[in-house]
């Protein structure tokens, strides 16, 4: 088939007729390129359908309106599309890769996160980018041929946007000259992958402005006083519409500020691109470095910015209250299910790699899914007793509380010792520098 996009493309741009092709070859479809063909099996997999119920910073029972993993996809998606048709790039793979970055998150957003890699530590870890290229070459069971969604090299390259040595090194034993190769080698991966990285890194610094000042935990006012940048902004905005207030006032500033990053990378990336004359994606990724980015002021004022998030709203105190005890109910599900497998459904307590079992099936739960998981597990005589369960000993770590959540299916419950609660506040703590699926619907 031809490709729609092929005539626009950039000499360096990704070609899907030129696809490092996928783990089971597949014919071509007949009306659709293959960067569209993963796309669309991204949108149609449950672990895509199931990061409507999974935090972005603040639960999903705390406001209509608040982002979830799966509205931020969207808007990552849709930034990364706006800027690969500037600079002339595959904007199906962009989306692609968009729609599938997050897969892999835990329920509680980082915290959960957090959560189960403490509880891998001997077990080789947990991550959420290497948890979302598990769930598309392996825990999503659609296909009769293959497990996962068989995706493209350049799509499952995209979704791998860290990766330890140690980790690599286990991928390319598995996969010679794949995956694990670029981190090994310190090269780079595709344009459409680094476009989606920063598509990333502007779309939650500008929703997490957001939905701090609708929270509560943040003003304009704070803002404005600390972030030079965001002042710029506000006064820009009010200069333009000097009658503007309230929410308007946040929204038209938060646009413009959305507006000069996208303007900037694509700017600062043709800038640096047009002297090189690359002629191939290959040449792209024998690169030492990211080609796609922004400008060095644009860059250090996002850092500003997400230094003052991280300080301010990530590490707000109302939000690590609630943060501490997300990161307990992580804990305890995965000592209930190491201990007692087969609360688990069969695909999961057959398999012999136990603890990798279970931080399969937890990260794959949505918040509600988890919390509902954690009151019917806390009530179970063995595990309230403690019995067997070599960890529990240790402070935070076991299933007896002495309240417990008289609705469960609501997401919320009673905290530890503590008395905390799940407040209107709830958020997934400070996001890291730098996931999870289930075999099946279960949760």
């Amino acid at each position: 088939m031809t490709d729609f996009y092929a005539s626009g493309l950039a000499p360096y741009a990704s070609d899907p007729l030129l696809s490092r092709g996928r783990r089971v070859a597949e014919a071509l479809a007949p009306t659709r390129n293959d960067f569209q063909r993963d796309r669309d099996r991204i949108v149609h997999s449950s672990a895509f359908r199931r990061l409507v119920y999974k935090t972005q910073v603040f639960l999903n029972h705390e406001g209509d309106l608040f982002r979830t993993r799966l509205t931020h996809s969207l808007e990552v998606a849709q930034l990364a599309r706006s800027m690969a048709r500037s600079l002339n790039l595959h904007e199906d793979l962009v989306e692609a890769i968009a729609l599938a970055h997050d897969l892999g998150h835990t329920p509680f957003g980082h915290a959960g996160q957090d959560a189960l890699n403490h509880c891998m530590r001997e077990f080789g870890g947990f991550e959420h980018n290497l948890q979302s290229l598990r769930v598309v070459d392996f825990l999503e069971e659609r296909y009769a041929l293959f497990d996962g969604l068989n995706l493209t090299f350049e799509t499952r390259e995209g979704i791998l946007k860290h990766c330890g040595l140690a980790q690599a090194r286990e991928l390319d034993a598995r996969e010679p000259a794949g995956l694990g190769a670029r981190f090994i080698n310190g090269t780079q991966p595709s344009l459409e992958a680094q476009l989606c990285n920063l598509a990333d890194e502007i779309a939650y610094n500008a929703h997490d402005i957001d939905d701090g000042v609708r929270s509560g935990l943040l003003s304009m006012e704070q803002l404005r006083a600390n972030v030079p940048w965001f002042e710029h902004y506000c006064s820009k905005t009010l200069a333009l519409y000097p009658q503007i207030q309230g929410r308007r006032w946040l929204f038209e500033t938060i646009r413009l500020m959305l507006s000069e990053q996208v303007y900037d990378v694509i700017e600062t990336t043709r800038a640096g691109l047009l002297p090189l004359g690359l002629q191939s994606a290959a040449e792209v990724r024998s690169f030492p470095e990211a080609l796609v980015a922004f400008s060095v002021p644009m860059q250090e004022a996002s850092l500003a910015l997400k230094q003052f998030l991280s300080a301010n709203l990530y590490r707000h105190p109302r939000v690590l209250q609630t943060t501490d005890y997300a990161k307990e109910i992580i804990r305890d599900l995965f000592l209930a299910y190491v201990h007692t497998p087969t609360e688990m459904p069969e695909s999961f307590h057959a398999r012999h790699d136990r603890e990798r079992a279970v931080a399969d099936y937890i990260a794959g739960m949505t918040d509600r899914f988890a919390a509902k998981e954690h009151h019917r597990l806390s009530a179970w005589s063995p595990l309230k007793a403690g019995h067997g369960l070599a960890t529990g000993a240790q402070e935070g770590w076991g299933v007896d509380r002495s309240l417990q959540d008289p609705n469960p299916s609501s997401g919320l419950s009673s905290g530890p010792s503590s008395g905390s609660s799940f407040g209107p506040s709830f958020g997934s703590g400070p996001r890291p520098e730098s996931g999870g699926a289930t075999k099946g619907d279960t949760p």
